[in-house]
């Protein structure tokens, strides 16, 4: 196995590659051999413009988690952080005084801006951001247009009426995904095209692993970009996916009002039946769910994916390291000879 390539959103994409890169950093040392590369598609949906800044949430959460400068308590921005620019700004009344950017933070997104208004690709911006942050993989974003997650209330606030779109973040952040929501529209999903360093990051991969992200606006946003479903059909490469949701319940965040909204059961099979199996026009070959879901195997086999389990809670970057071997372990078995 030469290529790795990964589909991921923010905190918990971020922290399966961090210990997917542990796994091989040890693996591979242990046999004297060079690891496979790994390149990493973050879902971009979540990005938006604030304070004249290009915010790219997702992005820069895999980038300081896999430079060690992340906030590992709250998994996202800068350790170290301080607000005293965003203190500022919201003394003047402008932003969002529940989407704070720490003074750290505003660095990384000045330079993206500056150079984006120089004309640069997201792509070209995310290559120059990583070569201080050196990651160990290459990432890249799911396009070089903008796309942008919003939500249609499905009931009014007392500052947005039933029916208006308002983008995820505030939505996310803001209302902690507790006001009920009736569709997630992409704003520019037409006008967006996956990037030719996406599509070949999955046609030339050996194995594709769909990290345990929001399965409906990380990864599914991911999919959405026309080109990457097309990418993931032609593939050679096993797509082996790791269940967000254990017992019932979502590993982060609030995945489970997400897949309500679409009507899709908040469970481990009810996701991979979601994603679906490849051989029946969805996208998996294999699905790994925690050990406690064990009772969906049976299920699988009828939907036609391969399942497997493991202990998927990543209490640490050791616990991770051992999701991906078994991902990695996986894809290698339904592999082509």
């Amino acid at each position: 196995m030469e290529r790795i390539t990964v589909l991921a959103g923010g905190v918990g994409g971020a922290r399966f590659v961090r210990g997917l890169r542990a796994h091989l950093t040890d693996a591979f040392a242990d046999a004297g051999s060079k690891a496979p590369e790994v390149t990493v598609v973050a879902n971009t949906g979540d990005d938006m413009w604030l304070n004249g800044l290009r915010i790219c949430p997702d992005l820069d959460t895999v980038m300081y988690t896999l430079g060690d400068g992340v906030d590992e308590d709250q998994g996202w921005g800068r350790s170290g952080e301080s607000r005293r620019a965003a203190a500022e700004i919201s003394a003047y009344g402008r932003g969002w005084d529940w989407f704070t950017l720490g003074d750290l933070d505003l660095g990384t997104h000045i330079v993206r801006t500056d150079m984006l208004r120089e004309g640069a690709t997201l792509t070209r911006v995310t290559e120059a951001l990583c070569q201080r942050w050196r990651p160990g993989v290459r990432l890249l974003p799911m396009s070089d247009q903008p796309v942008e997650t919003h939500v249609r209330l499905a009931q009014g606030t007392s500052e947005h009426m039933a029916g208006e779109l308002i983008h995820f973040e505030e939505w996310w952040v803001r209302y902690r995904a507790g006001i009920p929501v009736s569709e997630f529209i992409q704003v520019g999903l037409e006008q967006a095209s996956a990037t030719p360093e996406v599509i070949e990051a999955i046609g030339s991969a050996d194995a594709i692993i769909m990290c345990p992200s929001n399965p409906v606006v990380s990864v599914g946003t991911i999919m959405a970009v026309p080109g990457v479903r097309d990418a993931l059909d032609s593939t050679d490469a096993r797509i082996v996916g790791l269940s967000p949701i254990i017992g019932g319940s979502a590993v982060r965040g609030m995945a489970e009002q997400c897949l309500q909204t679409v009507g899709v059961d908040a469970t481990a099979l009810g996701v991979a039946g979601f994603y679906g199996a490849r051989t029946r026009g969805g996208v998996l070959d294999g699905w790994l769910m925690d050990v406690t879901d064990a009772e969906y195997l049976p299920s699988l086999k009828e939907l036609g994916i391969r399942g497997a389990t493991a202990p998927l809670w990543m209490t640490d970057t050791q616990a991770t390291a051992a999701m991906a071997s078994a991902a990695l372990d996986m894809a290698t078995s339904m592999a082509t000879p």
